[in-house]
């Protein structure tokens, strides 16, 4: 009776390898030190600091695009339980639990860009698969729309 009806983890689309990105801070950083030193040449050095500052940016941007990669939700259905578990970038976990039979999926349709997928059970609502392309949202919505409607017919028959 406990079978599994659904069991997906959600993650976000994976960012450039970190060759890739150590590549493109490179080239960065190689443009920068020629614009430095035709600063330099004409006797701007205060602009160097703001020329290795951009870099810096860049770097710090890649290093928390890659944490954020991290992130995802492990969706589990049983006709019993709708789990999720969330496990953030820094590896902190977090369990919800809902009941299949309360459970409504809601979902923009045609997806946008701000749609979100929420699960409503007894007037609370759930929000998940945020980092989600729309149509990857969209078509996980389907699929979880289905999974339920089977959960709910093998938990009473129908």
């Amino acid at each position: 009776m406990n079978e599994t009806l659904l069991d997906a983890v959600l993650k976000p689309a994976p960012p450039m390898s970190a060759r890739a990105l150590g590549f493109i801070l490179a080239v960065v950083a190689a443009i920068n030190l020629a614009f430095a030193a035709s600063f330099i040449a004409r006797g701007a050095w205060p602009v160097m600091p703001f020329l290795g500052l951009d870099v810096a940016l860049l770097a710090l941007a890649f290093r928390a695009a890659h944490r954020a990669a991290k992130r995802q939700e492990h969706i589990v259905l049983t006709p019993s339980e709708l789990s999720i578990l969330r496990r953030s970038a820094r590896g902190e976990e977090r369990r919800d639990s809902l009941n299949p039979y309360w459970v409504r999926v809601s979902m923009d349709d045609p997806p946008e860009h701000g749609s979100q997928l929420l699960l409503w059970s007894h007037g609370r609502s759930l929000r998940i698969g945020a980092f989600l392309p729309p149509v990857e949202r969209a078509t996980f919505a389907g699929q979880l729309r289905r999974a339920l409607s089977l959960a709910k017919s093998a938990r009473f028959g129908s």
